[in-house]
């Protein structure tokens, strides 16, 4: 079984409508020990993740200006691989995916990705910002990071993305095609992109970008089930505690966390 490191990142610099992603690490957590106090951390597939060496808290990253994120994102990251864990970074919004990317690569070279999202996050560049939470797939495929990208659950896409997703050959699978998951096989090693805007927002308010249409929090699930491959890393991304209703949404960041956590051990 591989160790996991739980990375912090609260950093929502690069967020192009409401801030407050960067509460999350510390709302995560703080539900995180709810569960463990009141239920436990066992995984649907009977890991107990308060065993021994499972999961690791290795605490929050600096956050200062948007660049030295990036680069402090990037170490954190290779730092985790190079001690032989598997990192699973807790957003923040999806800015952070691109240096965690970068970390991945400087380690291990090019990886597979499975980026879960109602948005398919490829801008060229959104709002002058070239690393905004709108762009972190492009700036991927641009660097040569990524062998083969695989987005589940679009349902905003817009020409400009459209164009970039073309353009480098992405696997998008529309909500408008969704059916019962079959397998998602990857051969590389694998990172998994969580965003929480996914679920349809019946089922998690507590994000920046509600878009209705999404999937529910059991076919997430079923999805990340249906995974074969070796997970290297992961991250879980723009959830929102101020736009949250009691606490709804963090709730399903836990269990959605456990799943992940799951993935990342499996040897």
């Amino acid at each position: 079984m591989a160790d996991i490191a739980l990375l912090g990142v609260p950093y929502d610099g690069s967020s192009s409508h409401l801030r407050g992603a960067a509460r999350a690490p510390a709302m995560i957590r703080r539900e995180l020990a709810r569960v463990a106090e009141f239920s436990n951390l066992f995984t649907e597939s009977g890991l107990d993740l308060e065993g021994p060496g499972a999961l690791r808290d290795a605490g929050d990253l600096p956050v200062e200006d948007p660049e030295q994120t990036r680069g402090a994102i990037e170490r954190g990251v290779s730092d985790i691989l190079l001690a032989g864990e598997r990192p699973l970074l807790l957003g923040g919004d999806h800015s952070i995916t691109y240096p965690a990317l970068r970390g991945v690569h400087g380690v291990l070279g090019q990886v597979d990705v499975l980026h879960l999202d109602a948005h398919p996050d490829l801008y060229p560049e959104f709002q002058g910002d070239r690393f905004s939470h709108a762009c972190p797939f492009a700036r991927a495929l641009e660097a040569g990071l990524v062998s083969r990208l695989v987005q589940v659950g679009i349902r905003a896409a817009t020409p400009p993305q459209l164009q970039v997703a073309e353009r480098h050959g992405v696997e998008m699978l529309p909500m408008r095609d969704w059916g019962k998951p079959a397998g998602y096989f990857f051969d590389r090693p694998l990172y998994i992109s969580l965003d929480l805007d996914v679920l349809d927002p019946a089922f998690a308010p507590g994000v920046a970008h509600p878009e209705p249409g999404g999937l529910s929090v059991r076919e997430v699930i079923a999805l990340l089930q249906r995974v074969h491959g070796k997970v290297v890393a992961a991250d879980l991304v723009e959830y929102n505690p101020d736009a949250d209703r009691d606490g709804q949404t963090a709730t399903v960041c836990v269990k959605l966390l456990k799943e992940l956590a799951g993935l990342l051990a499996a040897e």
